[in-house]
């Protein structure tokens, strides 16, 4: 049979200590923890399966003094919270009823019975946490060493679960899948593409911001397109101009964001940034940083004066998708402007309006210029109002 190997995750006290408060036999790591170990990747989660019920889960806690929360006590998880980080342990569950967006379950005590129900052969490979032995029903092994994306038993079957397996799919296959494709289950996303229409605007976005946040979902977003899926959640999409952009991160060394790069699936339209901004449910920071990259024009924008007047950020988002350097921004902090309106009432201009128009007028002199000194705005204020400043520092 084949193990985990041992790694630092594998040899953690807490984690010990929580398998011997469940009791010998009563838990099994699953999920990411062990796909991505097997891959040599970073763990970031954990999660154990467990065939206690919830209620003695948290019983066997309490009773070795592990604190815990009941964080989705319904569907049988209990978060333990651990010296090394939260553990997710979950009762093992078998389907009663699935209507694409939620499933009522039963808690069950079959080990295989719960894998079946899970999404991808990957994802449903379980780790004895003392032998760290392998059980894999589905042939999650050989998938994992192919990089196959593959779901469990009937693909079809899989998806009317869950719509949001459609787009989960294409999310691994981003992340770990390698060409060509699981022919059934591109076959079954494109059948059922029309399935998304049911779900939450918000459970999409966060699924779609998953997926843009990988290194390279150019190619699986393209393959979305192709098969009529992407059309289903974002029929504005241009998905030729998000390859572009990624080029842009990886030649000028940008890391990935998944905010700009839904940017980029879109035209330069403003008002349409913020519907689609809306639509999936974004923060109101996001909504007006998806604006402003959506107000970008063919023309050449100079970078430090769009740091500027938008922002670091804003400003590195229009500088990539229109494929400009981001070099003057490197080191370089922006300024503030170094004069007040009092100071243009004390040079003898009246309190009031102009006094506003004087400001704005010698900022942009200010910017055009370069951002030059003090000295240089002081100057420039002569220009405008040639009363000499009284108390000029």
């Amino acid at each position: 049979m084949a193990e985990l190997p041992s790694v630092d995750w594998t040899r953690r006290e807490d984690l010990r200590a929580l398998f011997a408060a469940l009791g010998d036999g009563n838990g099994r790591y699953v999920g990411g923890a062990v796909r991505d170990t097997l891959l040599g990747l970073l763990v970031k989660d954990i999660d154990v399966a467990t065939p206690l019920p919830p209620a003695e889960v948290i019983a066997r806690l309490d009773q070795a003094g592990i604190r815990n929360i009941p964080t989705g006590i319904e569907h049988g998880t209990v978060t333990a919270l651990l010296a090394g980080g939260p553990v997710e342990i979950t009762t093992l569950r078998h389907d009663v009823s699935t209507d694409g967006r939620r499933a009522t379950v039963a808690f069950a005590t079959d080990w295989r019975e719960d894998a079946a129900r899970r999404d991808f052969t990957i994802n449903a490979l379980y780790v004895d946490p003392v032998t760290l032995a392998i059980s894999d029903w589905f042939g999650g092994l050989d998938d994992l060493a192919a990089r196959r994306v593959r779901f469990i038993g009937d693909a079809r079957q899989r998806i009317r679960e869950d719509h949001l397996r459609i787009l989960r799919y294409f999310r691994f296959q981003a992340r770990f899948g390698s060409e060509p494709a699981d022919a059934e289950a591109e076959e079954a996303c494109a059948e059922l593409a029309s399935t998304l229409k049911g779900l939450s605007r918000e459970r999409i976005g966060m699924e779609m911001m998953n997926l843009l946040g990988l290194p390279q979902p150019a190619p699986t977003i393209a393959r979305m397109a192709e098969l009529g899926v992407l059309s289903q959640i974002l029929p504005e999409a241009q998905p030729e101009t998000l390859a572009d952009l990624v080029v842009q991160e990886q030649t000028q060394g940008v890391a990935p964001d998944p905010l700009r790069r839904l940017a980029a699936l879109l035209p330069p339209d403003r008002s349409l940034a913020e519907h689609i901004a809306s639509r999936f449910r974004l923060s109101s920071a996001q909504k007006k940083r998806l604006a402003l990259a959506a107000a970008r024009s063919d023309e050449p924008d100079d970078a430090r004066a769009l740091a500027y007047r938008l922002g670091p950020s804003e400003a590195l988002d229009r500088l990539l998708l229109a494929g400009q350097s981001i070099a003057p921004l490197d080191n370089w902090e922006v300024p503030v402007f170094p004069l007040k309106g009092g100071e243009i009432v004390a040079h003898g201009i009246d309190a009031g309006p102009q006094v506003a128009r004087t400001l704005r007028a010698l900022e942009d002199r200010w910017i055009a210029e370069g951002f030059p000194p003090r000295e240089r705005v002081l100057a420039m204020l002569d220009e405008v109002a040639p009363q000499p400043l009284q108390n000029r520092p």
